[in-house]
């Protein structure tokens, strides 16, 4: 996450009409294609290509569930050592959740936890600064687990909830899965009981507050009170 800062006009002065750049996949390199293929697909990530050649170049892609991005992998498609894509995030709206899961696809998932200092969800191999547990009050972007694939290349979960401001389009606001609009049901529900608590009565326009509360998480804009 960058923390530098520019100003609108200057933002409009250097890139006054930005064309659609969606990233959509990243290379990971493996040792054994057909083994990386296997332990993939076994998540449950959806196959969407396996192209071999003639001149020895394969390349396979998957798409984790509920993702906009893909990952690719093969024979002649990196120079990088296997096992070198470190960190690589998957981003879920509960992160015990996921980590159940994935154990149950038969990855090996690290406990929940969150960092004690900064950067300690990246180290690799020292793991003292990171916290068992997930963050106070559970905070979002504060919890992680880890789970590395057959060559070491490793994943990062983190939990998110309530996003920062500017990260999500308004027009845009959708869930990628009915467990993601389910917890964000459940978290809309506990903040809903919180507000009737505080105004002392049944809020019968209830739908409309659940919407505006979890538009407004999503997009990171200010939270109905």
């Amino acid at each position: 996450m960058s923390t530098t800062e520019v100003s609108t006009d200057q933002s409009a002065a250097v890139n006054p009409a930005s064309a659609d750049l969606k990233f959509e996949a990243v290379v990971i390199p493996v040792t054994d294609v057909d083994r990386s293929k296997e332990f993939y697909t076994g998540l449950a990530w959806r196959l969407d290509a396996d192209f071999a050649f003639d001149n020895g170049f394969r390349v396979v892609q998957l798409t984790p569930p509920g993702s906009p991005a893909s990952v690719q992998f093969g024979t002649h498609i990196t120079s990088a050592d296997p096992g070198t894509a470190q960190g690589l995030y998957l981003v879920v709206s509960d992160v015990e959740a996921a980590r159940e899961d994935l154990i149950k696809h038969g990855a090996t998932v690290s406990e929940v936890f969150h960092p004690g200092a900064p950067g300690a969800q990246f180290e690799v191999g020292d793991v003292s600064a990171r916290v068992p547990g997930p963050a106070d009050e559970r905070s979002s972007y504060g919890s992680f687990a880890t789970f590395s694939d057959p060559d070491g290349n490793t994943w990062l979960l983190q939990e998110v909830t309530t996003r920062l401001p500017g990260r999500v389009d308004p027009a845009e606001t959708t869930y990628s899965s009915v467990e993601d609009l389910e917890s964000a049901l459940k978290r809309a529900a506990a903040a809903h009981g919180e507000h009737e608590a505080r105004t002392g009565e049944a809020d019968e326009n209830w739908p409309a507050w659940y919407a505006a509360y979890m538009v407004a998480e999503r997009t990171g804009t200010e939270l109905p009170q």
